[in-house]
């Protein structure tokens, strides 16, 4: 059985898993199908068995969703799947955030362990640094903002590329280990 680590991943999907440039639709707008970022869906398979617990924090349609990671085979990856069309806000919503907790059985004090990955700055970073998560800044599409323009849209850490992702993630768990944090 696979050690599970401390660490635990609220990730978004768009831009951050899947690159949005290859979205395939429907005439209603839902996604059909869509390609991985480079190395993206790898990665993510990767941090799933390495023992992170990994949900799905994401604004769109659950048909899209569950279409993307059922083609590509990842759905089971994610242990909690928080999806804005059913949550009925989003991001930077903090109802957002708070679902995948309670999905996942987290209390306030599992805060410091949550690391929140997304590629924008207004609605992923400054909604994890509001709700008192560690963010994390997937700054690979040109697509969205690239300023700080409020205080809280600074994110803790910034990568340019999926595979930046395992070691950050691996430096986080060793501070978390050092500090004595469960």
């Amino acid at each position: 059985m696979k050690e599970q680590k401390r660490i635990i991943i609220f990730t978004d999907s768009g831009d951050t898993i899947i690159d949005e440039a290859t979205q395939q639709y429907r005439e209603d707008g839902i996604v059909t199908s869509a390609d991985f970022i480079e190395d993206a869906g790898e990665i993510l398979k990767q941090m799933d068995e390495a023992g992170y617990t990994i949900a799905l924090v994401a604004d769109g349609e659950e048909e899209s969703f569950q279409n993307v990671y059922r083609e590509n085979g990842l759905k089971n990856c994610f242990d909690a799947w928080v999806v804005s069309e059913t949550v009925g806000e989003q991001k930077p919503a903090q109802i957002m955030f708070q679902t995948a907790m309670d999905q996942l059985g987290l209390t306030e004090a599992d805060k410091p362990r949550i690391v929140m990955i997304g590629n924008n700055l207004k609605k992923d970073v400054a909604g994890a640094n509001r709700f008192g998560l560690t963010s994390i800044w997937m700054d690979w599409s040109p697509r969205y903002f690239h300023e700080f323009e409020e205080e809280d849209w600074k994110p803790d850490y910034t990568v340019k590329h999926p595979s930046e992702l395992i070691p950050l993630l691996e430096q986080l768990e060793k501070k978390l280990e050092e500090a004595g944090t469960n």
